[in-house]
């Protein structure tokens, strides 16, 4: 028992540290892609609108699981900084994308377009398991 609270006291300042340090990055990166985005997802959400709430939840998932990733391979919260600045570009990268393929992306998550905005949300889901696969 004795080792297992020795383990606690001197792991919980890291664990602290690199959760907190990834939950701001996946929080910034949520921020950033609502701010960089050309719908305004939220507002949308507010008025009912499914697909951009799909929309939002993507990002969510899509930027978490690499940086949830990164935590287990991380040695230090330069390491967790690097690759989650890395994750929040390459997610704004994974929107572009779908939005060439799909054409006029952002007015068709406006007009509630169920099928664009899982298309949308299966390529960033993917980005970000190939991404977590790559850390």
């Amino acid at each position: 028992m004795e080792t297992a609270i020795q383990s606690f006291v001197k792991g919980f300042p890291e664990f602290m540290l690199h959760g907190g340090v990834t939950l701001a990055l996946l929080i910034a990166g949520c921020i950033v892609h609502v701010l960089l985005t050309p719908m305004k997802e939220i507002k949308l959400i507010r008025e009912g609108n499914t697909s951009a709430a799909i929309s939002l939840c993507a990002v969510i998932v899509g930027l978490s699981v690499p940086m949830a990733a990164c935590l287990v391979t991380a040695l230090s919260v330069w390491d967790i900084l690097i690759w989650g600045v890395v994750a929040i570009l390459l997610q704004l990268l994974a929107f572009r994308a779908a939005d060439l393929v799909l054409r006029d992306l952002p007015r068709r998550i406006e007009r509630n377009e169920i099928g664009a905005a899982l298309v949308l949300a299966a390529v960033k889901i993917a980005a970000a398991m190939v991404m977590a696969a790559a850390l």
